[in-house]
C-alpha cells in the first residue's frame, strides 16, 4: 500500500519520502545501538523490547525504499540515516551511564590527597605501592557506577593532574563500595550529577 501525502508527486518522491526514510533510520539504529549495549549488559527485559521496535521501524523504512527502488535520493537517504543513527545512538548512551566501569590509576607523584578525597566521597578504591619502568609508582583500582566517572576524573586531575588513568567496561560485579544511591530527579528519572569537586 503507497502512502499518500498532500505534496506535489515531485516533492513528495524527492523530499518528504526521503526525510521520512532518514527520521526512521536515525530511529531504528540508535534504538538498535542502544539494545547492543543493553546485551552487552546483560538486560534481558530491555533490549527485546528495544529490538521489538527496532524492527518494525526498519520495515516501515525498507516499505518505502521497495515502492520507490528508481529514486536514488531514497538510497542516499537511508544511508544518512544510518550513519547518523549510529552517532545518535551512542550519545545517548553516554548521556545515559548504564552500568559499572573499572578505572585504574597510576601517578608517581604522592597520592595521599587524591586517597582521602576518593575515602571521603565514599568512593571504594585499592591502593598498592608498585614499580613501574622508571621507578616506584602508586597504583589505584576503583570500580564505578559509569554515572560518577565524571566526577572521580575531576578529582583525579585536581590531585594528580599528571596521573595516568584507563576505563574499561564490565558487566558483572559481586559487592562493593559505592557512594550512597542519589536521588533520581529531572526527566525521565535520570539522576542528576552529584559535584564533589568544587568549581573555581
Amino acid at each position: 500500500m503507497e502512502m499518500i501525502l498532500p505534496f506535489n508527486p515531485a516533492i513528495t518522491a524527492y523530499i518528504v519520502i526521503p526525510l521520512l526514510i532518514v527520521v526512521a533510520r536515525i530511529l531504528d539504529v540508535s534504538i538498535g545501538t542502544i539494545r547492543l549495549i543493553f546485551v552487552a549488559r546483560g538486560m534481558k527485559f530491555l533490549a527485546p523490547l528495544l529490538g521489538f521496535f527496532e524492527v518494525l521501524i526498519w520495515l516501515l523504512a525498507m516499505g518505502q525504499i521497495l515502492q520507490n527502488l528508481t529514486n536514488w535520493v531514497n538510497y542516499a537517504a537511508y544511508a544518512t540515516g544510518f550513519a547518523l543513527g549510529n552517532y545518535i545512538g551512542m550519545v545517548i548512551e553516554d548521556r545515559l551511564a548504564l552500568g559499572k566501569v573499572i578505572l585504574r590509576v597510576i601517578t608517581k607523584s604522592e597520592a595521599d590527597e587524591l586517597l582521602l578525597s576518593l575515602k571521603e566521597t565514599q568512593f571504594g578504591v585499592t591502593h598498592v605501592d608498585a614499580e613501574g619502568k622508571y621507578g616506584p609508582v602508586h597504583l589505584m583500582f576503583m570500580v564505578l557506577h559509569r554515572n560518577d566517572l565524571p566526577n572521580v576524573i575531576a578529582l583525579i586531575k585536581k590531585h594528580n593532574p599528571r596521573a595516568f588513568y584507563s576505563i574499561e567496561d564490565i558487566r558483572y560485579v559481586n559487592e562493593g563500595i559505592f557512594p550512597a544511591p542519589r536521588k533520581r530527579s529531572g526527566r525521565f528519572g535520570l539522576p542528576r550529577w552529584n559535584r564533589f569537586v568544587k568549581r573555581k
